[in-house]
Order: C-alpha cells, then sequence, then structure tokens
C-alpha cells in the first residue's frame, strides 16, 4: 500500500472515531441519569469493547464522567467549554450573516437593535447604497419601544402588567398621527404580536416608513434583541413577516437557543 493509501485510510479510521465518540456523547444527552456500558453500546450500535474504548478517551480528557464501573455521564469539562462559547458569542456577529442574506431576499433595510430600558438600541444594519429611503435607523439611535416593531415585541414579552406600567410611565408621546398613545390599544396591538410572534410599526415612528420586527432568543430563552425590515410603506409586503419571523429564529439557534 503506497502512502497516499495509507494516509486516506488513517483519515478516515480518525473521522470514523470521531463520529463514535458523538454518537456516544448523544447518547449520553438524552439520559438524565449514568447509563451503563451494555445500553450505551446498544443505543450506538456499537460492540461493547469498542465503545468502552472510547468512553476510557473521553474519561481521561474529562468529557465524560465514569460514575462506577461501566456506569457513565457526561463530564464537567462539556460544561466548562459551553460556559466558555456562550461568552464569547456575540448577537451582533451571529446575526450578521444572516442579515445579509434576508436584505438580499428582500432588498430593504434590515436592523438589529437591542432594549436599553424604555428604549431600542440600532446596533447593526444592513442596506444598500442605492436605497431610495432615507434610513433613520441609524447605528447607534433610539426610539421608544411603543413607536418600534421590535419595542413591541419586548412590550408583549413583559406581560400586560409591564406594559401598563411602561404606559403610565412614559406617557406614550405621539411621533406620528398612527403612533398608539392610548394604553387600551397599545394592549391589543401586544396581544397580536404575542400571538402572531411578529410586530408591525405601521408608520408610527416615521411618516412613509413602515416596519416588521420578531424578536431573538438566546439560550435562556430570554429575548435579548429584535430583528426588523424597514421599507417605505409603499413597498412593505407584510407577507414578509414570515421570513422576518424565520430569520430572527435562525439568529436564535446560532446564539444556543433550542426551541
Amino acid at each position: 500500500m503506497d502512502s497516499r493509501a495509507v494516509a486516506q485510510t488513517e483519515a478516515k479510521s480518525s473521522i470514523q472515531v470521531i463520529e463514535r465518540m458523538m454518537s456516544l456523547l448523544k447518547a449520553l444527552a438524552r439520559h438524565t441519569a449514568p447509563v451503563n456500558l451494555k445500553q450505551l453500546a446498544t443505543e450506538t450500535e456499537l460492540h461493547p469493547s469498542t465503545a468502552h474504548r472510547i468512553l476510557s478517551v473521553m474519561v481521561d480528557n474529562r468529557l465524560v464522567d465514569r460514575i462506577e464501573p461501566g456506569t457513565y455521564r457526561l463530564g464537567i469539562r462539556l460544561l466548562e467549554l459551553g460556559s466558555l462559547v456562550k461568552s464569547r458569542i456575540s448577537v451582533r456577529q451571529e446575526a450578521l450573516p444572516h442579515m445579509q442574506v434576508l436584505h438580499q431576499a428582500l432588498g430593504e433595510t434590515i436592523n438589529l437593535s437591542v432594549r436599553r430600558d424604555d428604549e431600542v438600541v440600532y446596533v447593526e444594519r444592513t442596506a444598500g447604497s442605492s436605497s431610495m429611503m432615507r434610513v433613520v435607523q441609524i447605528i447607534g439611535a433610539r426610539a421608544p419601544l411603543h413607536i418600534t416593531a421590535v419595542g413591541k415585541v419586548f412590550l408583549a414579552e413583559d406581560g400586560p402588567e409591564q406594559w401598563l406600567d411602561y404606559a403610565r410611565r412614559t406617557g406614550l408621546p405621539r411621533y406620528t398621527e398612527n403612533t398608539l398613545t392610548d394604553a387600551e390599544q397599545l394592549s391589543k396591538e401586544l396581544d397580536r404580536v404575542r400571538r402572531n410572534g411578529y410586530a408591525f410599526d405601521n408608520e408610527e415612528a416615521e411618516k412613509g416608513v413602515s416596519c416588521i420586527g420578531a424578536g431573538i432568543y438566546n439560550d435562556d430563552n430570554r429575548l435579548v434583541a429584535g430583528l426588523s425590515v424597514s421599507a417605505p410603506s409603499d413597498r412593505l409586503d407584510r407577507a414578509w413577516a414570515a421570513q422576518v419571523q424565520q430569520t430572527a429564529h435562525n439568529i436564535s439557534r446560532a446564539i444556543g437557543y433550542q426551541r
């Protein structure tokens, strides 16, 4: 056998070991209690001796804990690595590629925003240089929650008691003739947002400009950011809501959301 064939055989063998290791980790993850070797071998369709050999290496590297002879559970090293990954995840960094894809699909401005107290803050956007719309959602700009699509998503997540507190605290100032300045109207709107999973800004922040927004959730199932598309009202298609919501979900999955 020549050197190239040897190298290919070794590479294939290494990949096979990694695949078997992953199948064992997945099997362990399905169980809340320690699992014995026989059951793991059955679930992964590995020979017990093969499963034992791979598990022993993972035990040495703390990826798996051996509770007693022949019984295993996921190791603490996985928690350490997971915490490290979580600390290094940037919502903005993970969102940008997805935002660019959505921008290419819709041809309109895509915004990423976060909540700061009673406002949303725009932290990233993608927009074509030839856009005919004057983009007001510049990075770093702020807007009250009740006049933006993403802001409504955050208010809907708060629940009735907290959004009524917001209404009393801020007085729901008017920005256009379409701004919802009545607490009862806002409550009905937020009920719709909660049911649908997305929100509209119907020229409530700026005349002639409408938006569709959806929430981005982290691995703790916590709303941490919002994604929105902005366009002149005569160009915005409300059917885009499905694409905005799906893109927001894709970003959520990228930062650890599991649902």
